[in-house]
């Protein structure tokens, strides 16, 4: 693969979320890191309800977030 392309699975979000929601994507990340949440789905939870993002965002900076190493 090149580094030409398009951005692919969770991080083809990435843009659209920085642009929607003004935070980039590695502020996400790293309070998806330091949560003390480890859930796929309580985290996708807790950004929708205390940070008002999307279903669809969520789940993107949690599934990329949690493929990174974060959890067991």
């Amino acid at each position: 693969m090149t580094g030409t392309g398009a951005a692919k699975g969770p991080a083809s979000y990435f843009p659209s979320i920085e642009k929607k929601y003004g935070r980039p994507v590695a502020e996400w990340k790293e309070l998806i890191r330091s949560s003390p949440l480890t859930r796929h789905m309580e985290l996708v939870s807790r950004l929708r309800t205390e940070h008002g993002l999307g279903h669809g965002h969520a789940n993107a900076l949690v599934a990329h977030t949690l493929a990174e190493g974060h959890g067991k």
